[in-house]
């Protein structure tokens, strides 16, 4: 047949037109391609900072009691049983353990699994051995994963490496999700028929037919919106994908991409992060029945939320069992012990501490972007140490609650922050924001700025010993005064007690922190030689030189006084307060260290004449009732604070190994009706009291020597010429006035005066 012109011209323009349409699809698949390509091969899904507490060291000696590591080891989440099961068990018969200990990662070394023998007494460790019968000098515990750097979109994963990939969720995910993954190249068209038929025959859609290679590119390159050029471009990638990559790599990109769940905010990605959020264990110690339970939820996280939904979860893990016994993947036998079993659901390894978490994230600001923070796989190890944490955290809680029960105030809870540092490296060991201490919200031992009181105080009494003019034995007059300030008003300062004590020797005056003698102190001193001491102790800004200085008008955080009292705590040295470690990158490469800094703040032999008069709080003065809560004999040196009417009420004080700094009060800074003795520091001796601290013992200072006062009047005395004797230390050759019929001596062995009357008084 001939063909007329006009027939001609249109079958030009359908063949142009079939001929420009198969080079645009040729051209999109191209694109596709080098899209997939690149995009996959570097497979750079978002993974956020990991979290890691500073692991429990064991050794023999270590003050760990039998029942103190079984709670350690429940706190990794090892699991009671034979540890001939592998990683992640123990077996305890008394005080002795057998451990098989996981793989885990340190700052300097990655640890592979290991068998041991431990022997615990009922107040330390007794002997470490390992499989060999060898004794082992030091063996570190599993460092605690305790949160993660989130990114902006809220996705969290662990990334599993092929190895990490158990054969069972293999060949479980396959059978539950993709039974001929082996066999098609991306696109399972007898699936998509299946499925197809199967929908028909029920009437409404019960099967997908996508595959788990049509899966992964939806996940990773396309939204979830159900159009036909979605599906077509779904399809494309997945042959492409499928034509580029092996399956073991696209079969573990998946198990590493899929949606498994919600927690808060955080949407949890792939099977390693959501072994650990519902199980609370790495992926390769999961169970038969929880890898069921983790396949199934694939289907529909939200539907199948074991937390939410739980009947409906286990008839879903039952389906997927039984659907394994049918395909051969387990045995019927195993299949029906899976069924009958239990969720076993556990909160997330760990707990969640936002407060130190918010302290990690400024420290980290520091030398990082936030987007490196949230998306580069960076492990960040820390100084937190999770029983000091659990300590600060349950005495933080219980003692508001109890607190709020005798308060007269109505329809309002306090709230209160604490840190919990070791003064001689500045490491912050836990950080408590608020009484809701599992809560994101304001940090108040970061952010809330108060007036701290008479924590102030020993920066002056330490002022006054660098002068040279004043010892602890030196008399001063707690007397009345007036200022006249420079806006023409009188300032006229009051003891707590309202109570005039006259002259007073300078150790009690610091120990019952009366007022008016510490104002009298300060001002002979003058108020800028105060802001100087405190400037070298720590503080970063630079009051006002107002006289009110010398009682507290001063709002600083908790954080800010820790590293104040860190220089007081450690000899006159300030130690630089430090949140981390290490950083490292995906691979276990340290990218950087944080050193210990420590500088000289303050004359050694000052800060210990100092140091001596802090421990007279705790024994004779304002801090009395710190003992009542602490092991018989412990010494501690601190300070209460309580500022204007009481509204603030504030407990800083140091032991042989932590220097703790308390604040209680109301958010809206209305009157709390307590002081610091009776509210901070009961929570403050709880939180320490639990850590079974060692007592605080100063070094002794060059030039320096122990004496024994009266201490209502500073005479020199002995102990057995009067009642009240106590123990300080002056410049050696000090001339002390003798109390009449007592020769003044020098003190023989003051820490162990200090914990016979702590035996003898408090207990």
């Amino acid at each position: 047949m001939k063909l007329t012109p006009r027939r001609r011209r249109v079958l030009v323009v359908v063949a142009l037109a079939l001929l420009v349409a198969t080079v645009l699809f040729i051209g999109w698949v191209v694109y596709l391609d080098r899209l997939v390509t690149s995009e996959f091969q570097g497979r750079l899904w978002s993974v956020p900072a990991r979290v890691y507490a500073a692991p429990v060291e064991l050794y023999a000696g270590a003050p760990l009691s039998a029942d103190d590591l079984e709670e350690e080891l429940v706190r990794l989440h090892y699991r009671s049983g034979d540890p001939a099961q592998g990683p992640g068990f123990y077996r305890r018969r008394g005080g002795e353990f057998e451990l098989h200990a996981r793989r885990v990662r340190f700052v300097d070394e990655e640890r592979a699994p290991l068998r041991l023998a431990i022997r615990a007494g009922t107040a330390a460790i007794a002997s470490l051995k390992g499989a060999d019968g060898a004794e082992l000098p030091l063996f570190r515990l599993d460092p605690l994963l305790v949160g993660s750097v989130f990114p902006v979109h809220g996705e969290d994963r662990i990334v599993l490496t092929p190895a990490e990939v158990t054969p069972l969720l293999k060949s479980a995910i396959k059978a539950v999700e993709d039974r001929r993954f082996d066999e098609h190249h991306g696109v399972d068209l007898r699936g998509i028929l299946r499925a197809l038929w199967t929908d028909l025959r029920t009437g409404h859609a019960t099967q997908g037919g996508s595959t788990l290679t049509q899966q992964l590119v939806k996940n990773y390159f396309l939204s979830d919106e159900r159009t036909f050029r979605r599906k077509v471009t779904e399809i494309v990638m997945a042959l492409r994908l499928e034509a580029r990559f092996p399956k073991e790599d696209i079969l573990v990109a998946y198990l590493n991409e899929v949606y498994l769940g919600q927690d808060g905010e955080r949407a949890v990605h792939g099977f390693g992060l959501a072994s650990e959020f519902y199980f609370a264990k790495p992926l390769g110690e999961l169970e038969v029945s929880e890898v069921a339970l983790l396949v199934g939820i694939v289907r529909g996280p939200s539907l199948y939320d074991p937390r939410l939904h739980p009947e409906r979860a286990r008839a879903r893990r039952n389906l997927v069992l039984a659907e394994l016994a049918e395909q051969r993947v387990i045995d019927p036998a195993t299949a029906a012990r899976a069924q009958a079993r239990p969720l076993g659901l556990k909160p997330p390894g760990g707990g969640y501490v936002p407060a130190y978490l918010d302290l990690v994230r400024r420290h980290l600001r520091r030398d990082y972007a936030e987007a490196d923070l949230a998306a580069a796989g960076l492990g960040v190890y820390t100084t937190l140490d999770a029983r000091a944490q659990a300590a600060a955290e349950r005495a933080m809680m219980r003692g508001l609650k109890r607190l709020d029960a005798a308060s007269r105030v109505k329809n309002a809870h306090l709230e209160g922050a604490m840190i919990i540092a070791e003064p001689n490296s500045g490491d912050v060991v836990a950080v408590v924001g608020g009484r809701e201490v599992g809560a994101d919200g304001f940090n108040r031992a970061l952010d809330a700025h108060r007036p701290i009181g008479s924590l102030v105080k020993p920066a002056i009494y330490l002022a006054a010993l660098e002068s040279g003019r004043y010892t602890a034995a030196s008399v001063i007059e707690d007397a009345p005064l007036e200022l006249k300030l420079g806006d023409g008003s009188l300032w006229a300062p009051q003891n707590y007690t309202r109570e005039v004590y006259g002259p007073v020797p300078m150790a009690r005056a610091l120990a019952e922190s009366m007022n008016l003698a510490t104002v009298r102190l300060g001002l002979d001193l003058g108020v800028p030689r105060v802001i100087e001491t405190l400037r070298e102790l720590g503080l970063e800004s630079k009051p006002a030189p107002n006289p009110s200085l010398l009682l507290g008008a001063l709002d600083l955080t908790p954080l800010e006084v820790v590293q104040i009292y860190t220089a007081l705590a450690n000899g006159g040295f300030r130690a630089r307060l430090r949140a981390v470690r290490a950083v490292l990158d995906e691979h276990g490469v340290a990218l950087k260290r944080f050193k210990v800094e420590v500088e000289a703040a303050a004359p050694p032999a000052a800060v210990y004449q100092l140091d001596r008069m802090l421990t007279l709080v705790t024994t004779h003065g304002t801090g009395r009732g710190a003992g009542a809560h602490l092991p018989a004999g412990t010494v501690v040196a601190a300070k209460t604070g309580t500022s204007s009417d009481t509204r603030d009420s504030w407990f800083a004080g140091f032991t042989g190994s932590y220097l703790g700094v308390v604040w209680v009060g109301y958010d809206d800074n209305r009157v709390t009706g307590l002081t610091g003795a009776t509210g901070a520091l009961p929570v403050w001796a709880d939180a320490l009291g639990a850590l079974k601290s060692a007592s605080f013992e100063p070094t002794p200072a060059e030039l320096v020597e122990d004496r024994w006062i009266e201490f209502s009047s500073g005479l020199a005395t002995t102990p057995t010429c009067s009642p009240d004797a106590v123990a300080i230390a002056v410049p050696r050759g000090t001339v002390l006035p003798a109390k009449s019929g007592c020769g003044g001596s020098p003190a023989p062995s003051v820490t162990d005066k200090i914990k016979a009357w702590f035996q003898t008084t408090v207990h």
